[in-house]
């Protein structure tokens, strides 16, 4: 019994350093990060069940949030759209790369860029604790060589890549 118990905790406090190992980028500039971004590719969660075309638009306002707009087509290009609308907070003194996206009162959910191209051509986004991954890009259609990249940077990272599922997405999404 105090075996199994000690067990237990070790693997606990293993997961919680593991979940505070994840570093985010530096900084983000929140006004070149706002405006439209396409998912490449997630940890798909039950919110995004049968969604293509996803995107996510950010607007930063006056009042010290960041509205977030997430949009998807049900089950084909051309299926119905699903939206949900919802502000982001920046964690203070983390160079804007920590937030808390909230799309339900009182729930926020931590969102933290952990890779942004230099020139802000692609983003990637996920929780400390790992369960939640998305890559993000200006652009519906990413450079495979640039995807591999990322890819290979969070296997060093720790990511269990074999849940990541591309999105369906094409140029046609582009133009919705």
């Amino acid at each position: 019994m105090k075996t199994a118990l000690l067990t237990l905790i070790c693997l606990t406090i293993m997961g919680i350093s593991n979940a505070q190992t994840l570093q985010t980028v530096a900084s983000v500039d929140l006004n070149r990060y706002a405006g439209r971004w396409y998912e490449i590719a997630s940890f798909p969660q039950y919110f995004q069940k049968g969604c293509t075309c996803t995107t996510a638009e950010y607007t930063a306002t006056d009042k010290g949030y960041i509205v977030v707009e997430n949009r998807c087509k049900k089950d084909s290009i051309n299926g119905k759209q699903s939206y949900i609308k919802g502000k982001a907070f920046v964690k203070k003194n983390s160079g804007n790369a920590k937030l808390k996206v909230q799309f339900f009162w009182p729930l926020k959910g931590k969102y933290w860029i952990i890779d942004l191209a230099d020139d802000y051509s692609y983003a990637v986004v996920s929780h400390p604790n790992k369960k939640y991954l998305w890559i993000l890009s200006r652009t519906s259609q990413m450079n495979e060589i640039i995807y591999q990249k990322i890819t290979k940077r969070l296997l060093e990272k720790g990511f269990d890549l074999t849940k990541l599922q591309t999105t369906k997405q094409d140029l046609q999404c582009e133009q919705q």
